[in-house]
């Protein structure tokens, strides 16, 4: 293992310094340069309605099937300010603007003003229709951030701080803003970047080339060398069966040419594909066929590897299938359906914690999918899509400490959760209503009807949630009536569903009965959302977990929380294993990235059946690249225990493995961790940790004293300093 060495004490305190502006409370202060801004969320909803109508499907437009908000339209923004000398401001906006310096117009749309000296307000009303109105301000004292307070024409002024004037307000918001820091930069000409890639065969023959890009890759398909007149027509595969099937291929384009002069061609539409089957009239020819791989910049800092190289191979294309669906926003796959699932997006948001730690993602992604007020159906239309939208919010919190994003939305989580309990029957439970969909998993049988307990125990966190953020807000009283709410709904959880025959949560009350039928999903999350006794925990590992009889679960989506559970009772050997049948089985099928389900039953073409279409099945889908975080959170053992990483706890599981190895991102630096039989090697940038783990005999490490309860060794973790454990596992 490289371990990296230890940094200065004044390293140490720039990082805290760096961690509290850029994640503390008052957003004002995290800003120090110019950038574009808006009103919140509302970029978010822009981009995301520009990005999920890209979708086609056999050349056909395939828009959401959800109802789909709009930004603002006119924005005022303002800034007071103080000057100690006239300074010269650059001025950028997107859209037709009037601007002001204490309240008086300046004539026409200037893109350079001088600011006097003293005391004064600039303001800017911008109206854009066709994208979001934005403003760039940049002197050397005076920049645009998120520090200017924005209003839609409520005539509410809202700043970061949660402070209003002109009249009372509820709401706590503050500009919204993202990474455009040059005035060339407009928000509405973004695009994530392209890099050229070459195929790795060709099979070329009269007017037909057969391309492999030798994995699954996403981009822009350019035709190299093409003079004629005529028709071309592209069907892509993510396998080759599909990429040859010109009736069944979910994918394809087609261009009309004329170029008689020899050239090249880009199509417009980014696809998904490893093969690409291209056919064209007798007047066409092509010379070649390569592409322009579309990528977020996004850098990976998360690591690990292992003395398995399955398992390797497993985290290495997890990884791999986490950057292709990470783009504008955590979508759910790259071929079907490019859209921002709220479902999908909470995996990717835990994925991201222990490979990326990209906030700037997770947040655009939790702001598009709320929207806009008023709330008229649940988030994708989806009951448990609401509920994860709400858990998401409490695991940003507690793995970055960012308090922005809840002062920017609350209003909106209130008006959310207001919907969601205006819903709920005359006993007070969550039950589908028309409009409503209830998802928990694709399943064959599962049924939906009645209360089912998964759902009520997603709002019990949910309520958990908003109890949270509302201690955040100083919502004392908000903090009261969520908390009763959510400990009323956890009693009759228990009350309605606890089964001691079957010792089991049962599926469903119908009718104000409880069901007979046992599930995994509720029992599973109430483990690691920690709502089980011991016993209970126990009973429901053997009768549940590791019981056949119990109806298997076939998704990715749903064997990352089955797993989670199993390792949080302490079966990393058991889950290993599953991850090399379950995960090592498609890549002994040639996966090269995870697929959206997997049923080792199947055989040959079978396996890209789904929704009753031959190659319906994305084989590219986020929610497949969960042992990211399993391996991350479980053996290696990383996971904070107090906001940001102040605190965090260590403890490292071999799982049956001979060493683990790898680096956990945190909001101001990694942490490294390497764990044989007789080592644990830890070292951490930032906050303060405790190592957990058991041994046969007492370990030494020099520099560090060790704490012995419950069967387990403890030492403090402190920032900066490399530790050598020499122990003996058990």
């Amino acid at each position: 293992m490289t371990v990296k060495l230890p940094i200065s004490l004044k390293k140490y305190l720039i990082a805290l310094v760096t961690l509290w502006l850029a994640f503390g409370a008052d957003v004002a202060q995290a800003q120090s340069k110019a950038t574009w801004i808006w009103y919140p969320g509302d970029y978010e909803i822009w981009l995301s309605n520009k990005m999920q109508n890209r979708r086609t499907e056999r050349g056909s437009f395939f828009p959401p099937f959800w109802k789909l908000d709009s930004h603002y339209v006119l924005i005022d923004f303002h800034k007071d300010f103080e000057l100690a000398a006239p300074e010269e401001a650059e001025i950028a906006v997107e859209g037709q603007y009037n601007l002001k310096l204490d309240g008086k117009a300046i004539s026409g749309y200037p893109k350079q003003i001088t600011l006097p000296a003293g005391k004064h307000r600039i303001s800017l009303k911008v109206y854009n229709q066709g994208s979001v109105p934005a403003v760039f301000v940049k002197s050397a004292h005076l920049v645009s951030d998120t520090s200017w307070r924005v209003t839609f024409e409520d005539k509410e002024w809202i700043d970061a701080s949660g402070k209003t004037s002109d009249i009372s307000a509820t709401q706590y918001l503050s500009a919204g803003a993202w990474n455009f820091n040059e005035a060339s930069a407009q928000p509405s000409t973004f695009r994530l970047p392209t890099v050229a890639q070459q195929a790795v065969s060709q099979d070329k023959q009269k007017h037909f080339i057969l391309v492999d890009f030798g994995k699954e890759t996403f981009g822009y398909i350019k035709l190299q060398g093409v003079k004629g007149k005529g028709r071309v027509t592209l069907y892509y595969g993510e396998s080759k069966e599909e990429a040859l099937d010109t009736q069944g291929g979910e994918l394809l384009d087609r261009i009309d040419v004329d170029q008689p002069q020899i050239g090249d061609i880009t199509l417009d539409g980014s696809r998904a594909f490893r093969y690409v089957n291209v056919q064209y009239d007798d007047a066409v020819d092509i010379d070649k066929v390569s592409m322009l791989y579309e990528y977020a910049p996004v850098q990976q800092r998360g690591s690990f590897s292992c003395s398995d190289d399955q398992i390797n191979k497993i985290w290495q294309v997890s990884a791999y299938t986490m950057q292709l669906n990470t783009r504008e926003f955590f979508i759910d796959g790259i071929k079907r359906d490019r859209w921002v699932w709220s479902g999908d997006a909470y995996q990717s948001y835990l994925m991201n914690y222990y490979l990326y730690f990209d906030s700037p993602t997770v947040t655009r992604t939790l702001a598009a999918l709320r929207g806009k007020d008023p709330v008229t159906s649940h988030v994708n239309t989806i009951m448990d899509y609401t509920f994860y939208w709400f858990i998401g919010i409490y695991d940003y919190y507690q793995y970055t400490g960012d308090k922005t994003f809840i002062q920017q939305f609350y209003p909106r989580m209130q008006s959310l959760m207001n919907y969601c309990l205006s819903r709920r029957n005359k006993d007070g439970m969550m039950e589908g209503l028309t409009g409503d969909w209830v998802f928990i998993d694709w399943a064959d049988g599962l049924s939906k009807q009645g209360e089912v307990s998964f759902e009520q125990l997603l709002l019990a966190r949910s309520l958990e949630t908003m109890a949270l953020c509302a201690n955040i807000m100083h919502d004392g009283k908000g903090a009261i009536l969520y908390n009763a709410a959510a400990k009323d709904l956890k009693a009759k959880l228990f009350a309605y569903y606890w089964n001691p025959q079957k010792h089991a949560l049962v599926h469903s009350r119908i009718n104000g009965k409880p069901t007979d039928n046992v599930t995994r999903y509720a029992n599973m999350f109430s483990i690691f959302f920690n709502y089980f006794t011991k016993v209970q925990k126990q009973d429901v590992k053997k009768y549940v977990l590791l019981n056949n009889s119990i109806p298997k679960i076939t998704t990715p989506y749903m064997r990352f929380y089955e797993l989670e559970a199993l390792c949080a009772m302490g079966e990393q050997n058991y889950v290993l294993q599953q991850m090399k049948d379950y995960w090592g089985g498609m890549l002994n099928l040639g996966a090269t990235s995870f697929w959206e389900e997997y049923n080792p039953d199947k055989k040959g073409a079978e396996h890209y059946a789904m929704y009753g279409r031959p190659f319906g099945k994305s084989l590219c889908h986020a929610w497949g690249a969960s042992p990211i975080y399993l391996l991350g959170k479980y053996y290696l053992g990383v996971k904070p225990t107090a906001p940001g990483y102040a605190h965090y706890l260590i403890e490292p599981q071999l799982g049956g493995l001979q060493w683990v190895q790898g680096a956990v991102p945190t909001p101001a630096g990694d942490i490294q961790v390497y764990c044989n039989r007789k080592q644990i090697k830890v070292n951490a940038a930032n906050g303060m940790g405790t190592l957990r783990f058991k041994s046969k005999a007492k370990p030494v490490c020099k520099g560090a004293t060790f704490n012995f309860a419950n069967g387990y060794y403890e030492m403090t973790v402190q920032p900066g300093k490399n530790y050598t454990v020499n122990y003996s596992a058990l």
